[in-house]
């Protein structure tokens, strides 16, 4: 699709970050959702101010049920879905045998399953609309990097990467006229680090004593730090609208990064263990800000 003026778009995570940023980009009908309801409230009202149609629902993606109210509060409201962007989830980082398995469960359903349960609703309304329609899986480079104390994380967004590939190859399978799309960005400046001010009940437990520990402090710290580093957030919305009209699967940002991809997968192909050395000597380049022809 190149023409999305006047389409109806349902963004997650649209308080914050890429989804805000994504929401700001392009002149669509939006339908905008995030667990945070006051700043999703002055997202709206900025973008309502600017002429735009602005829906909002304050919604936990880590709820199934919450996310099926979502979308039929969408078709209720505008009666079609031309494009999904699921942005909405956390980062969480520490050794496997220090995060709790609370933090394994949130992190998977808000990076993972949160976009398996908007495709599974949203999916079979595009095919019947019988139009042109998008999906985005925001997905990071650390799905396809890994790194230390990055386990729950990778793995989270290494399975929204192989997630969102099967099913491009079921829509082509059935030729539908639905393409899906990879949003794999490095570091930029988002609130990623304040994961923690939007922890859902289910997955709260105060008593624990990893929550007041070091690891845990030095983790968030860690996290902030990187984040601080990273690049600005103002191509976002350019760069994902680029994507799209050229149909790209795997939007990109970082490109500096693609030699240590192909490195990582020539030594997954020839039995290699995972070089430390390598993957430190290619993290700054994560941080870097991005080339200034990545929009031409």
């Amino acid at each position: 699709m190149k023409d999305f003026t006047g389409k109806v778009a349902v963004i997650t995570g649209a308080a914050h970050g890429f989804g805000r940023e994504i929401a700001r980009a392009h002149k669509m009908r939006l339908f905008l959702a995030d667990i945070e309801a006051p700043a999703l409230t002055t997202v709206t009202q900025e973008l309502q101010e600017q002429g735009a149609e602005v829906v909002m629902q304050q919604t936990d993606v880590t709820d199934e049920q919450a996310v099926t109210a979502l979308i039929d509060a969408v078709m209720q409201h505008y009666g079609q879905i031309d494009l999904v962007v699921n942005s909405a989830g956390i980062a969480l980082g520490n050794f496997v045998w220090d995060l709790p398995t609370r933090d394994w469960e949130w992190i998977l359903h808000a990076d993972f399953l949160s976009q398996v349960y908007i495709m599974k609703r949203v999916i079979p309304l595009m095919l019947k609309q019988q139009t042109p329609a998008d999906i985005i899986n925001v997905a990071s480079v650390g799905g396809l990097t890994c790194g230390p104390t990055l386990s729950a994380y990778a793995a989270a967004k290494a399975a929204s990467i192989a997630m969102t590939e099967s099913v491009a190859y079921d829509l082509q399978a059935i030729k539908a006229d639905i393409h899906l799309h990879l949003f794999c960005p490095a570091f930029y400046q988002t609130d990623l680090g304040q994961s923690e001010k939007r922890r859902p009940a289910m997955y709260t437990e105060l008593t624990d004593p990893y929550y007041r520990s070091p690891a845990y402090k030095a983790a968030l710290k860690q996290s902030q730090a990187f984040l601080d580093q990273g690049a600005s957030l103002e191509t976002v919305g350019p760069v994902i609208f680029k994507g799209l009209a050229e149909n790209t699967f795997m939007i990109t940002t970082h490109q500096k990064l693609a030699p240590f991809i192909e490195d990582r997968t020539h030594r997954h192909l020839t039995g290699q263990q995972p070089s430390l050395a390598l993957f430190n000597q290619y993290l700054p380049l994560m941080e870097d800000e991005l080339p200034s022809d990545l929009l031409d």
